[in-house]
């Protein structure tokens, strides 16, 4: 019998009715779908399906498919209850089953889960409730970070008080291990612990107090017909717990000779290094995200700002769009926003990476988070709260952790049958000792069973993959590298082919006087004066650089008048009474202007790509200034380092190609593909892809935009406040080419760390579970192996916080 169901989504993109008609025709083709009605002037789409055919995910992506976007929403939750990857296994499972779920991601070492939904078909209480069902708890994060942080602390204090309380009662138990084994059998055990109901009495709490989230965690997987580690761990503990009692029991009836050979230790220990594992775990995962706690830090805490004429000190939470915010001397600025009055230098580095303060006036915007330093400023606050540039950094940083790499998906597949596999190999193990090895001995075969139990770790492969993506991404974010998510941190690493745009990219994107040509050497600030006060009224960017050469050199300026222009020659204008001419040479030829002395300089000049501009004054060369738009000073090491890490680089710009390879050949480029429009950016990238190359596109995001969305990895060069460029995989915040190495770098070595845990997590249980099965493991050894497999895996991934800048490999 079909289930129907209506629901409604939000669609952009619509125009005109022939685009409702289209979602219409176009919805009704879909099997399963029995009436499709569009609203275009409330821009949605009312459905009404069959869920047994068709599911709302199948009618959007149909929607999506026509060329129209339907709008979803996204939550983060935190989840609490997780123990292994085959619990969060579970939980993602059950969130992409839920209807109207378009996509969920659980990430384990995070404890995290990032649901996007249609709204009109889920809602977040729906998705909490089905969760709740399955023994966890699903709760909404909250924007505090120093919330999360309490709680990763308070987590720690709850596992180091188990920890201590478990490590006293097991002691004594340890202790009376000693007589398990022939060579120390020779070690003095006090008679007391050797008692069983002594050893009852030490191991009980131990295995229904501090065990107790074991039990718990059992029990809800079994009630929903799944198992995970505790199902393991419970089992394993319990089975050596019982067997004692039982043995003890019937030693207290006189049915056994001498004292048994009990397992309380084996159960108790077993449970103390597992809480021990847990808790290095819990700390190793909280240094995992420091780098999120390192951006939260930079946040300044109050704000001064003035309402209604009167000063107060205010949490930053509450400063508004709008307010009036003054910043004394050594404050950092609390919000982004823009100066009403005063001046002073500001420190960006923590945005930019730019070590000298930046000299800042009224007009000139400022950011939240940057250090004032010398002098009092009044800012009008433009962007608050969530919309801050900090702000959006660290929403992409929490984004990229929290997202899921394709290499992860093995394990996740493999998660998901790991405890049922290792639960059948242990009732086959405990076959294979009772009828062949030691048939009849149940306490000899016993001993394997508990060991396989114990020592199989799916934590270690749930953590393998996401304790490296959040220390790599998080390490990354320090160096300026913003990855939209973990798909890219993992895609990078597989470029050959990096694509620089010119301007802005290589070069500063500004033009700058870059040589004087003085008639007179003796009168270069003279040429500049004159040359500036020619120029200052004009808006042409050459002109400007001009100008802001004559002021750096404090060469001063005289007053300009009958400015007249001279298309495409220049300029004439009367300074201090003389005819100045400014422009190109065949300008100065038609004004017989005689510049022999400088003529071959000139065309050398104009070689290299330079705009030159020649000047004279009365009748008479006065001299030459070339302006050109300069090279960053790191491009051509970034270029070096790139080559090194076995990459081709090519340059495209709209520039004319003598120009564009002059520009190569001073950074090291040999391939350059110029006199390039920008809409045809994408169709020289889409060229490269078709020799089979994968590309990497670096540019401003903005004219570069289809280009960045055409390369397989697109890489945006900001100014340290554009983090969210859209079209953008990954954010280059320092707007330095070197960052470029610093993304290839942390995908490389990223993705090298991330196959390093999984091999470790599939050679330890490939390895532990047929030496236990062998029975070459005691109990407590196979408990602290699997305790330490994860803290191994965890510790290793923190390795990619100490990575350099600016270094391949």
């Amino acid at each position: 019998m079909a289930t129907e169901k209506n629901i409604t989504f939000d669609i952009s993109g619509m125009t005109c009715a022939a685009c409702a008609s289209r979602i219409e025709k176009g919805m009704g083709r879909l099997p399963g779908v029995q009436e499709a009605q569009v609203n275009l002037a409330m821009e949605r789409a009312a459905v009404t399906y069959d869920a047994d055919t068709v599911t709302e995910k199948d009618m959007a992506e149909k929607i999506e498919s026509l060329g129209y976007h339907v709008e979803q929403e996204k939550t983060e939750f935190d989840v609490i209850g997780m123990t292994c990857a085959a619990c969060s296994a579970r939980v993602e499972k059950k969130l992409n089953k839920l209807p109207g779920v378009s996509y969920a991601a659980v990430n384990l070492a995070m404890e995290t889960a990032s649901v996007e939904y249609y709204p009109e078909a889920v809602q977040p209480e729906e998705m909490e409730a089905a969760v709740d069902k399955l023994g966890y708890e699903l709760k909404r994060k909250t924007d505090s970070g120093a919330e999360a942080a309490s709680k990763r602390e308070h987590n720690i204090s709850v596992q180091t008080g188990k920890f201590y309380f478990a490590l006293i009662l097991a002691l004594p138990l340890f202790w009376t291990m000693v007589t398990h084994f022939e060579f120390t059998s020779f070690i003095w055990v006090p008679a007391m612990f050797m008692n069983p109901w002594v050893q009852l009495a030490l191991a009980t709490p131990i295995q229904f107090i501090v065990g107790a989230s074991f039990y718990k965690g059992a029990y809800n997987a079994l009630r929903n017909k799944s198992a995970n580690m505790d199902v393991l761990v419970a089992m394993g503990t319990s089975a050596a717990y019982f067997y004692s009692i039982y043995l003890g029991i019937e030693w207290a009836a006189g049915g056994s000779m001498g004292m048994p050979e009990l397992y309380f230790e084996a159960a108790a220990v077993i449970i103390t290094l597992i809480v021990l594992g847990k808790l290095f775990e819990a700390r190793a995962k909280g240094r995992t995200s420091q780098a999120i706690q390192s951006l939260l830090g930079l946040q300044a805490k109050t704000a001064l700002v003035e309402r209604d004429g009167e000063e107060m000190t205010l949490p930053v939470e509450d400063v508004v769009q709008g307010d009036i915010v003054l910043v004394r001397p050594g404050d950092k600025v609390p919000v982004d926003g823009e100066i009403l009055s005063g001046s002073s230098s500001v420190d960006e580095s923590m945005l930019t990476g730019e070590s000298m303060p930046i000299d800042k006036k009224a007009g000139d915007a400022v950011t939240g988070a940057t250090l004032n330093n010398n002098g009092s400023l009044r800012v009008k606050a433009s962007r608050v709260g969530k919309d801050t540039a900090l702000a959006q950094i660290i929403k992409v940083v929490e984004e990229a952790q929290n997202s899921k790499a394709d290499i992860q998906r093995l394990a996740d597949r493999i998660s998901g049958i790991f405890v049922p596999t290792v639960i059948g190999i242990a009732f086959l193990t405990f076959a294979v000792w009772m009828i062949w090895v030691a048939p009849g001995e149940f306490g000899t075969a016993l001993i394997p069973v508990i060991s396989i139990l114990v020592i199989a770790c799916p934590c270690a492969l749930g953590l393998a993959t996401p304790t490296s993506i959040m220390a790599g991404s998080g390490r990354a974010a320090e160096m300026g590298v913003l990855f939209k998510g973990g798909e890219y941190l993992e895609s990078t690493q597989s470029i050959d082919t990096v694509i620089l745009d010119k301007t802005g990219t290589i070069t500063q994107g500004r033009p700058a006087v870059t040589d004087i040509l003085a008639a007179d050497p003796e009168k270069q600030k003279e040429l500049l004066a004159v040359a500036a006060s020619a120029e200052k009224d004009s808006e042409h960017p050459l002109a400007k650089a001009i100008v802001e050469k004559a002021e750096t050199e404090k060469a001063g300026l005289y007053t300009a008048a009958d400015f007249e222009s001279l298309p495409g020659r220049g300029i004439r204008a009367e300074i201090e009474g003389r005819t100045v001419l400014a422009g190109t040479r065949k300008l100065m030829e038609e004004n017989n202007i005689n510049f022999d002395a400088d003529r071959e300089a000139v065309k050398e000049l104009e070689a290299q790509g330079k705009t030159v501009m020649l000047f004279a004054s009365a009748g008479i060369y006065i001299g030459a200034l070339a302006v050109a738009d300069t090279v960053k000073e790191t491009s051509a090491e970034a270029v070096r380092l790139l080559k090194e890490a076995g990459l081709e680089v090519v340059m495209m710009t709209g520039d004319n190609e003598q120009t564009a390879k002059a520009i190569a050949s001073l950074v090291g480029i040999d391939r350059v593909l110029a006199e390039v429009l920008p809409e045809e950016k994408a169709f020289h990238v889409q060229q490269l892809q078709k020799e089979g190359r994968k590309t990497a596109m670096v540019g401003d995001g903005i004219n570069d935009a289809p280009a960045l969305a055409a390369a397989d990895i697109g890489m945006a060069i900001g100014t340290g406040t554009d983090v969210a460029i859209e079209a953008a995989d990954v954010t280059l915040m320092r707007g330095d080419l070197l960052s470029v190495v610093d993304a290839v770098t942390m995908s490389r070595k990223t993705m090298r760390n991330i196959k390093q845990n999984l091999f470790f997590a599939f050679l330890y249980n490939s390895l532990g579970i047929p030496i236990a099965a062998a029975g070459l493991l005691a109990p407590w050894i196979a408990g602290a192996a699997m305790a330490f497999s994860s803290v191994s895996v965890v510790t290793n991934s923190l390795r990619l916080q100490k990575i350099k800048h600016r270094r391949t490999g």
